[in-house]
């Protein structure tokens, strides 16, 4: 394990001189400006979701910033370093020890805290490994907005200029119209046809009539059309960012960040990962996310959704088959926390569900998930949601999920009765006693509770067994 990092005790000087510091309320900072190695010399004018560049000059140097949170709320940090460096961040309030900290070895290295209320917070980048140039995001309640469901006030500025390169499809207004969705919501489908129950019974009524923006690597336009008319949105705006350049890029912040509803499209959940992560295209869809605004997506867009990502990264995807006789497997790659949206903490999802048999596979990574120390600690009970073809579940600010469409959406979550009898490298897994909660149209799933207006049944995998799903037919 890593050491601990000293806990930084930040004296009422230090915090008098931070305040005094210039103010910069109408500029944002996008680049580090020494000497900032210490909390009384923090950088000030961090903006939310602003990528800010910096640079470790050495094994003993650090950079700090200072942002102030306008209210209670979701503070997310990435922090993206050179390959084969590691750089680790801090998060503290004005005193006492760091509140949070991105300390393991990944690139980006992500994580957040909930702010209980405004106030001034500091962000400390050191070095673990190495040196060299880092780019830091870090996205928390603003005030005043912006679209993005940002409370009605323009404060994002025009449409900048799109960047050589992008493909960018866009009908409607080409404006912000700045309105504030009537509630936040999440809307989970999966793939096949769309289901336009959920756009104009869930989705229409808390759009406001705001803006939209489609995000895919590959593909057409074609939603443009069809949200157009189904839901009588300001405008309806397709982004193949197949970059990480074109994700870093200002014009697919503001087409994020100005957005009442972000919809993650089909494609190929890995390629997301490899291009948006760690850029200004998450943070902006962060900040839809902290402001209140709508946000889902089908298919892998569906995947991305959940805190833990089925991320095969080219190579063939494995199946129920496959996957139920070595939790370790060379297909069986997951990673986690993406976009951290509150109500899918500690949720791996799956779309094409009974249409591609994948209930062995989902329950395989379940299994392996809560048997890895590296994967949602402290984040029991392991929830997956699965779901049909032609299919969708929306839960709503308070975590409620209701079923729209022709197929069934699948919530299976670990309890005191579930057995994990044999999940281990290179064996066959032995994993039952997992709660499986089968809702159709019209049916309810409280997250927070497990309350649902379904019966649930007990199902489970043996990896050793010609027939491995118990009871035979798990569905």
């Amino acid at each position: 394990m890593r050491p601990p990092h000293p806990l930084f005790l930040l004296t009422l000087s230090s915090v008098l001189l931070a305040a005094a510091a210039p103010a910069h309320a109408q500029t944002c900072r996008t680049s580090e400006a020494e000497s900032n190695d210490g909390q009384s010399r923090a950088n000030p004018g961090v903006c939310s979701g602003q990528a800010v560049q910096g640079v470790l000059g050495n094994r003993n140097d650090v950079d700090w910033y200072a942002f102030t949170v306008a209210g209670p709320g979701t503070i997310s940090i990435s922090l993206t370093h050179p390959t084969g460096k590691d750089f680790d961040w801090y998060l503290f309030q004005p005193t006492g020890p760091s509140v949070a900290r991105g300390t393991t070895s990944r690139n980006p290295e992500t994580g957040s805290f909930t702010a209980p209320a405004a106030g001034t917070y500091f962000v400390e980048v050191v070095g673990f490994s190495g040196s060299g140039s880092y780019t830091l995001v870090t996205s928390f309640p603003a005030g005043g907005g912006g679209g993005g469901g940002g409370g009605g006030a323009c404060s994002d500025g025009p449409r900048p200029a799109v960047p050589s390169g992008l493909t960018a499809a866009l009908v409607g207004n080409s404006g912000d119209r700045c309105v504030t969705p009537s509630e936040p919501g999440l809307l989970l489908m999966g793939g096949g046809s769309d289901v336009d129950a959920a756009f104009t019974g869930r989705i229409k009524p808390r759009l406001q009539g705001g803006d939209i923006v489609v995000l895919r690597t590959t593909g057409s336009d074609g939603y443009n059309d069809y949200f157009l008319g189904l839901m009588a949105p300001d405008s309806v705006e397709t982004l193949i960012v197949d970059t990480v350049a074109k994700a870093n890029s200002a014009y697919v912040e503001w087409a994020v960040r100005t957005a009442e509803l972000v919809w993650f499209a089909g494609g190929d959940q890995s390629d997301y990962l490899n291009q948006w992560r760690g850029t200004r295209l998450e943070a902006a869809v962060k900040h839809v996310r902290d402001a209140g605004g709508l946000i889902g997506g089908t298919s892998a867009g569906l995947a991305v959704l959940g805190d833990v990502i089925y991320d095969p990264d080219n190579v063939t995807a494995v199946i129920s088959s496959q996957a139920v006789l070595d939790p370790c497997g060379p297909t069986m790659l997951l990673t986690e926390r993406f976009l951290e949206l509150p109500a899918m903490q500690g949720v791996i999802t799956e779309s094409h569900f009974r249409q591609r048999d994948r209930m062995g596979r989902l329950l395989a990574f379940m299994a392996r998930i809560g048997g890895a120390a590296s994967l949602t600690p402290n984040r029991q009970p392991i929830t997956a949601i699965a779901v049909d073809e032609a299919t969708s579940l929306f839960v709503d600010k308070n975590g409620r999920g209701t079923v729209d469409g022709a197929g069934s959406v699948y919530v299976l979550r670990e309890d005191a009765g579930t057995q994990r009898t044999q999940v281990s490298c290179g064996r066959p897994i032995v994993y039952n006693g997992v709660r499986r909660t089968r809702l159709t149209a019209g049916g309810t799933f409280d997250l927070p509770t497990g309350q649902s207006s379904a019966t649930s049944t007990v199902i489970g995998i043996d990896g050793r067994q010609p027939t491995f799903y118990a009871p035979a037919n798990p569905y």
